[in-house]
């Protein structure tokens, strides 16, 4: 069995399957404080092993920002977050000291990328990017079949975007106000429109797809100079917003102004919508279940 976990502010989703697209069992945790959270993903795999499983490796997938880098001593710990209480916490070695088995851990972005990458919309190209939109604004990159990392990882939620003429929002970011989480994402609907995007009206729905299409538009733009991918694939919340990934669509040539000018950039299948929707994140754990169980 494969064990995999998609980390995310509110919940966590626990998985299991004998290959990534096959998830057998499945359970829903609420984010309390990180032990007792942690503790009940614990006890989720606990109840596989005893129930006759057996894990070969567990992949976690998880919001950040987080500590990739192999050789620092906070590795696969979440760095400083906005969720109370989470900063500092150590999300691997829980893991590795609860079962003695090979973990992956990446960004919960990063994870959702590979599942679209194996089995959704981002199979195909060689380079793609995908972006989720909903309570954040994150983006992962597949670059030659590799996930892109750095310093420690990119954001792409927080690049900075132009104001849509008209739009006096100050903005939802806790950091940068205007960028295009805080102009785009779950918040700053909300923070517009007075409720969620699920509770707006169909006008309001409508008027909200504009707007998060303008702004998803000008992100992609920077992204399209700063990592030139074959495709942008997008999921979260707010990608199910009617609309949404068609405005993107409609507003990107506006951005990109005729450079480089390439058909490909034209093209619909350039900018398209998730496949696997809210599976992407729990299969892309599986994925890094399975690279850990191989790296051994």
């Amino acid at each position: 069995m494969l064990g995999g976990i998609e980390a995310g502010g509110t919940k966590f989703i626990c998985v299991a399957g004998e290959r990534p697209d096959e998830i057998m069992q499945s359970a829903r945790i609420e984010v309390t404080k990180p032990a007792e959270t942690i503790g009940a993903a614990i006890s989720f795999f606990r109840r596989l092993e005893a129930a006759g499983g057996s894990l070969e490796a567990i992949g976690v997938g998880t919001f950040g920002p987080l500590e990739l880098r192999s050789g620092n001593p906070r590795y696969g710990s979440i760095l400083t977050t906005t969720k109370p209480g989470w900063s500092g916490t150590d999300m691997l070695a829980p893991f590795v000291d609860a079962f003695g088995v090979p973990v992956g851990i990446d960004t919960d972005v990063n994870a959702a990328a590979l599942g679209e990458a194996r089995y959704g919309a981002g199979s195909g190209p060689d380079s793609f990017v995908y972006l989720t939109i909903g309570t954040g604004i994150g983006g992962g990159a597949i670059i030659g079949g590799q996930v892109r990392h750095g310093l420690p990882h990119p954001e792409m939620g927080h690049v900075a975007v132009p104001r849509r003429p008209g739009d006096d929002f100050p903005g939802a970011c806790p950091f940068h106000r205007t960028c295009l989480e805080g102009m785009a994402s779950g918040p700053a609907v909300a923070g517009r429109f007075g409720r969620r995007a699920e509770l707006l009206s169909h006008a309001e729905r409508e008027a909200a797809a504009e707007l998060v299409g303008f702004y998803l538009a000008a992100g992609i733009a920077s992204l399209v100079y700063a990592l030139a991918p074959e495709r942008f694939v997008i999921g979260g919340g707010l990608a199910a917003l009617p609309g949404v990934v068609a405005a993107a669509r409609r507003e990107l040539p506006g951005m990109l102004s005729g450079y480089p000018g390439l058909p490909e950039q034209a093209a619909d299948e350039f900018v398209v919508a998730a496949a696997l929707g809210g599976a992407a994140g729990p299969t892309g754990s599986l994925v890094l279940a399975e690279e850990a169980a191989l790296r051994g």
